[in-house]
């Protein structure tokens, strides 16, 4: 089972990612030995638990960035904004699932026990930042605690997918739920679907098939 860290997170976001994680963990640890099995779309499970990894494997890779780029301007403010401008510059179909079948490769022959050791490694890490520490995205710099919202929307939804693949009843954490409805309603308003998206919320009328905020 996942083990809560020893660490105290400063920051309602960094708390909220920390549950995401260790339920993502949880989730994965009921894989057994289906990882060949079908995950969502051309994934395996394998596949989509590597590329859900990432949400993990990103924070790391992007503070490390901008350690290294100490000069690194703050051009973007929240997740929405990253998510936005993420749909230019990294959301090819081809790449995203190559990326996601390369992270699954990446797990090696023991992925549920990889998948613990990240989400420990990065949140020991997470637990020494502030939350104004700064992360050099591909898509520009931002906040930490702008950035983690972002990823917790990827652990709540993708967690789910795998819980979906492996038919199992496993509800992400209440304030993972609320974090990532938050930026699906943000998503939603900036692309003029919001009333169709608080209609279906709320009984009204389905959503149209291939409906997606991002």
């Amino acid at each position: 089972m996942p083990r809560e860290h020893d660490g105290e997170m400063t920051s309602e976001q960094r708390t909220t990612y920390a549950g995401a994680s260790y339920w993502f963990s949880g989730v994965v640890d009921r894989v057994g030995r289906r990882w060949d099995e079908p995950g969502l779309g051309e994934w395996s499970v394998r596949d989509l638990v590597g590329h859900t990894s990432r949400a993990l494997l990103t924070v790391e890779t992007y503070l490390s960035a901008a350690r290294e780029a100490p000069d690194t301007p703050l051009d973007l403010v929240s997740a929405a904004d990253y998510l936005v401008a993420s749909r230019v510059g990294l959301a090819d179909p081809a790449a995203v699932a190559q990326r996601g079948r390369d992270a699954g490769a990446a797990l090696g022959p023991d992925p549920a026990a990889a998948v613990h050791e990240i989400v420990d490694r990065v949140l020991a890490l997470v637990t020494e930042q502030s939350g104004d520490a700064m992360v050099a995205t591909p898509v520009g710099g931002m906040l930490l605690d702008a950035y983690l919202p972002g990823r917790v929307f990827e652990l709540a939804v993708h967690g789910a997918d795998l819980a979906h693949a492996l038919g199992v009843t496993m509800q992400p954490p209440e304030p993972a739920v609320a974090s990532a409805l938050e930026l699906g309603g943000h998503l939603a308003a900036r692309s003029g679907t919001a009333g169709e998206v608080l209609r279906a919320l709320t009984g009204r009328q389905g959503l149209r098939a291939g409906f997606t905020v991002l």
